[in-house]
């Protein structure tokens, strides 16, 4: 099953629990998803593929508010809210030759620095997984979707894809490469799933605000689970078990993963709180997802070995 991107199929710059999803999928079923990436400003020059279907939806009108290019929603049969989505990230692609980086005044993690829009267009080679930066440097490329999601609450109305929140969206962590597993709380029948924001390569921190934006295709396992117990976001890759924390105050984001993690490693561990306490002042690490999107970004991981029982 493949999503394409189309006018009929992305939303520009909003998350809202009253869309139609754009498919409807069993659970446990694989779907492959196409995104784009980039207002109309930000189109390089000539020699570059330009996905027709992004000159498509800039001809039917940017929107009102800033915000991401996301495709969907996907709906999963069966989703309830009070279940948790597993969103299995099985494959990431590059779709075009090209990415972009912008840097604004007034916004990043240094808003007063750089009074001048600064923007690039980054040629992204394929062959070799890598982009290949202005001085001549060649960057190797980890590509993810800055933005993985379910439909908000629906009391929440129509919302901004900038900030990451309990339902997912702009969560930023590079982390969620192919072959990592992201777990979403469901606020609405269905789960409503969709995706976008496609980053080629991005250091923790995202500081400027844009990674190496592209367009990219990703495949995804949609499974419900009944037997998990979240209300927030949460990950896992082939090594780690990952927390979030989302919050304006970077001091609350390590907070709220801190206190994820001891939850989780107790639980995985079947040890106290306060050795998992102990545990995670010894062998967790606190990164700084993003700090740039209003509401910033800290992930907690934790070594899966390290909870598997002692021989």
């Amino acid at each position: 099953m493949i999503i394409e991107a189309s006018p009929a199929t992305c939303h520009w710059g909003f998350f809202d629990a009253a869309l139609t999803p754009v498919m409807t999928i069993e659970s446990g079923q694989e779907v492959t998803i196409n995104t784009v990436s980039g207002a109309p400003q930000v189109l390089p020059g000539a020699g570059y593929h330009v996905p027709p279907e992004l000159l498509e939806i800039h001809a039917s009108g940017v929107p009102a508010m800033p915000g991401h290019l996301l495709t969907g929603p996907v709906a999963v049969a069966g989703a309830m809210p009070g279940d948790v989505l597993q969103v299995d990230i099985l494959d990431v692609q590059l779709r075009q030759d090209w990415g972009y980086n912008v840097i604004r005044p007034l916004v990043g993690t240094l808003p007063q620095d750089f009074p001048e829009t600064h923007a690039t267009t980054i040629p992204l080679d394929a062959a070799r997984n890598e982009a290949v930066m202005p001085w001549g440097l060649r960057l190797p490329l980890a590509p993810f979707f800055g933005v993985m999601a379910v439909a908000p609450p629906p009391g929440w109305g129509r919302i901004s894809t900038i900030e990451p929140r309990a339902h997912g969206g702009n969560l930023d962590n590079k982390e969620l490469v192919a072959g990592t597993t992201l777990y979403l709380p469901v606020f609405n029948e269905g789960a409503l799933f969709s995706c976008g924001d496609g980053h080629g390569a991005q250091g923790d921190g995202e500081v400027c605000v844009t990674a190496i934006e592209t367009g990219l295709q990703g495949r995804f396992r949609l499974t419900v689970r009944r037997d998990l117990d979240l209300t927030y976001p949460q990950a896992e890759t082939v090594e780690h078990l990952l927390t979030m924390g989302m919050h304006a105050d970077l001091d609350r984001c390590v907070e709220i993963a801190l206190r994820r993690m001891i939850s989780l490693v107790s639980e995985r561990a079947g040890i106290s709180r306060e050795e998992a306490y102990m545990l995670c002042s010894l062998a967790g690490d606190l990164r700084i997802t993003q700090t740039v999107n209003r509401e910033k970004g800290v992930h907690m991981m934790m070594s899966k070995k390290l909870l598997e029982p002692a021989v």
